[in-house]
């Protein structure tokens, strides 16, 4: 299952934070999305914070990923500094305007808001 997780065969990489907080499941919700609309492919960020080493060479291998942190907090891109993976395009929701909170009930404006700021850094 792995090997087709991060073989690399798709040319963006998207990975999510996914955390217990609305950011976190938007930026989810976000990465679903954009994969079902054939601009990327999520990869699994657990798999690089268990440092396993077919996620994490994945990782160092593409040559264009979006990361995305719900908050500030950074939890993403900490497990990227961890496994010793450059950072190229990091994106965290707070900055977008939208508030972090305990409210699991996504709005559609904020999901499309996200995917419009990943769209934006792919294009850079």
């Amino acid at each position: 299952m792995s090997n087709e997780c991060c073989n690399g065969s798709r040319q963006v990489m998207i990975l999510a934070c996914s955390g217990a907080s609305n950011v976190g499941q938007l930026s989810n919700r976000a990465a679903v999305e954009l994969t079902q609309e054939g601009i990327g492919q999520m990869f699994c960020l657990a798999g690089i914070g268990g440092l396993l080493g077919g996620f994490v060479q994945s990782a160092k291998d593409t040559e264009t990923m979006v990361v995305m942190d719900g908050c500030a907090v950074g939890c993403a891109k900490a497990i990227f500094n961890n496994a010793g993976i450059p950072l190229k395009n990091h994106l965290v929701l707070t900055d977008l305007g939208i508030e972090k909170n305990k409210n699991f009930k996504l709005e559609t404006q904020d999901v499309d808001k996200v995917k419009l700021a990943v769209k934006d850094l792919i294009n850079k």
